[in-house]
């Protein structure tokens, strides 16, 4: 069982030409359900700020409008993810088997990508047997 994970929360776009990604959050997670909790809580987190609730009042009267139905559902996708508990078990299956476990959604200017890995599986990878010389 992998006892620690580390996750990040990344928005992508283009400037100039050139992929640039933002980072938008780290953690490491000292459980599996914690790792789960902050990807849920990060994806609630881009829902809201995409997709705010017309009754807010941090928004002034009239400040969102609707988009047209051809636009990508970033917001409801996050949000059916976090409310999915057969995808919250194949994340957690996954992680728990130290491989790493990446969301990504995308509309017509920006990708978000969370992932979440375990940190013995990165350090595992990192590992590189010495090679032995024979003796003289």
């Amino acid at each position: 069982m992998h006892d620690e994970f580390l996750c990040h929360v990344t928005a992508y776009g283009v400037c100039g030409g050139r992929r640039i990604g933002v980072p938008l959050g780290t953690y490491r997670a000292p459980t599996l359900a914690l790792a789960l909790w902050w990807m849920r809580d990060r994806a609630s987190w881009i829902a809201e700020r995409l997709d705010p609730q017309p009754g807010n009042p941090l928004f002034p009267p009239n400040s969102i409008a609707p988009v047209a139905e051809t636009v990508p559902d970033v917001p409801g996708v996050l949000r059916a993810w976090c409310g999915d508990t057969d995808r919250q078990e194949e994340a957690a299956d996954e992680l728990a088997a130290g491989r790493l476990v990446r969301i990504a959604i995308s509309d017509e200017t920006t990708e978000y990508e969370l992932l979440a890995e375990s940190v013995d599986a990165v350090r595992m990878q990192r590992f590189v047997p010495a090679l032995s010389t024979p003796a003289a």
